[in-house]
């Protein structure tokens, strides 16, 4: 069944290879059951809800990239996304978070359109060949630099910006181990080193007092999710505001999803010869599917997440991968406590390790040609020094456009490129 579902053969892959790739994407993002909800709880909207909603969420949209575009990619409430609706849209512009809840909604519904017209995949398919190249690497650096800082290794300084953590913190410690452990198994090809790696770091942190197991029932039926679902408000629907709202989210989630799809898609051999990914229009349309979804529901916006890079790691190719990831989160709904004990210490060497295997992918870039090698290193650079897949996109976009303009190769930008370097000037200034 599942051979004819995913062609698990042409993708050179097994059924035990893609079910432990999907609980490893899991265990990587699972993180996000725990951090959403208490993100969007602090508008007043009801935690307990959120906790279902966010599961529910993922699990629709991942489903939907597995069996419409058979990807190994998970969607979930994106991070960053879900902090602009919560401490810009809510606490600094003074909205209900009823309107911000509309906002996404009607984002999600103007990204179908979009989709169902090939504006997005339009755009993916004419982002030039060295910033596909470039955009894995800065993911790769970017998803290292939260690995580190998961666990301690690396935190932040008001003189130096960034310093070497604490030594002396246990969880250190826990993310060192596991990331020996998770290194040593990867050199011997264990296919499944990234999820013995996080269980391993798990057990390791009971002792230490890092991982905390549940106390009281271990198993419970989901909140319910009347306190959030379908609260919409019409009354400001054409208000400058819930404009410039509905534009912030579609800009950072159509060029976080971008970055992500292209990254990943990279490393799982899903690029074509040019460049291309031919699967991207039905990517795009699970992405915005599980937006809108997720809106009814009562989350942010939902985007395909950076993490399933490690389930790709692991050895995923196909949609069974994605099915794998969303199965565990319908167990999640009912194991809430044994699942969000798994400490961020023990997930980021999966994070760091996965890290590597994307830099891999610098080696595609022509760094003879500077007009080639400047933009993809600005792609690779600010996407961790900002903290946003978006931000790297837009620079290194800018950057391709002006140093192919003003050293005599105009011919080599594409109308579509020009319009989105001005839309990036207009979003930078604006």
């Amino acid at each position: 069944m599942f051979e004819k579902l995913f062609d698990l053969s042409a993708h050179q892959t097994t059924v035990k290879t893609e079910i432990i790739a999907g609980i490893t994407t899991f265990m990587t993002m699972a993180y996000i059951l725990a951090v959403n909800p208490s993100i969007l709880s602090s508008t007043g909207m009801d935690k307990h809800a959120l906790f279902t909603a966010t599961a529910l969420s993922t699990i629709v949209a991942t489903v939907t990239m597995a069996f419409l575009a058979n990807l190994p990619i998970a969607a979930a409430p994106g991070m960053g996304l879900n902090a602009f609706f919560a401490f810009t849209v809510v606490q600094i512009m003074g909205y209900h978070w009823q309107m911000a809840i509309t906002a996404v909604f009607i984002e999600g519904l103007i990204f179908l359109v979009l989709t169902f017209f090939n504006v997005r995949e339009l755009i993916i398919n004419s982002i030039p060949k060295t910033l596909k190249d470039a955009i894995p690497v800065g993911i790769g650096l970017f998803i290292t630099f939260i690995g580190l800082h998961n666990m301690g290794l690396v935190k932040g300084n008001t003189e130096t910006l960034v310093a070497l953590g604490d030594m002396h913190n246990r969880n250190v410690w826990v993310g060192l181990i596991g990331l020996l452990l998770t290194g040593v198994l990867v050199a011997l090809n264990i296919k499944s080193a990234i999820l013995i790696g996080i269980v391993t770091a798990a057990i390791i942190g009971i002792p230490l007092g890092i991982t905390n197991l549940p106390h009281g029932n271990w198993v419970s039926l989901p909140p319910s999710l009347s306190p959030i679902f379908a609260k919409f408000v019409w009354k400001d629907l054409f208000t400058t505001d819930m404009l410039v709202v509905v534009l912030t989210f579609l800009f950072v989630n159509l060029f976080d999803t971008v970055g992500t799809l292209l990254g990943v898609a990279a490393k799982a051999g899903l690029i074509d010869a040019n460049g291309n990914f031919p699967k991207v229009k039905q990517a795009l349309f699970a992405d915005a599917f599980g937006t809108t979804v997720g809106a009814v529901l009562g989350t942010s916006t939902v985007t395909a997440y950076v993490e399933s890079a490690s389930g790709v790691a692991a050895g995923g190719r196909t949609g069974l991968t994605a099915l794998s990831t969303s199965g565990m989160f319908v167990i999640a709904l009912f194991f809430a406590p044994v699942f969000l004990m798994v400490p961020s210490s023990a997930t980021a060497p999966a994070l760091i390790i996965v890290g590597l295997f994307m830099v891999s992918s610098i080696t595609s870039i022509s760094f003879s040609d500077f007009t080639e090698a400047i933009p993809a290193f600005m792609t690779m650079v600010m996407m961790p020094f900002t903290y946003s897949i978006a931000e790297g996109i837009v620079f290194g976009m800018l950057s391709f456009v002006f140093i192919k303009l003003f050293t005599g190769k105009a011919s080599q930008i594409s109308i579509t490129v020009c319009i989105i370097a001005i839309l990036f000037l207009l979003k930078l200034f604006l």
